[in-house]
């Protein structure tokens, strides 16, 4: 699994879920019952995974939408 986004917003991470989801592009938010049970630190961050075969394009539908900024490198 490829990770897109690392954020504990909770706007970000439902924009970038649909708009994967409306392209067909499966996605897994990990790490999201850990970031709610640590506080408001931001230690543990909330991650948007695709599969591997669909990174590219995932993140290319990310940049086209003006989102790239929140992309991992």
């Amino acid at each position: 699994m490829g990770e897109l986004v690392r954020t504990n917003d909770p706007v970000l991470l439902a924009v970038v879920q649909a708009l994967l989801e409306g392209e067909g592009i499966p996605c897994h938010v990990a790490d999201r019952n850990m970031s709610v049970l640590e506080g408001s630190v931001n230690f543990i961050q909330q991650r948007v995974l695709v599969p591997d075969e669909l990174e590219a394009n995932a993140r290319e539908l990310l940049v086209e939408a003006e989102l790239g900024e929140w992309l991992m490198r």
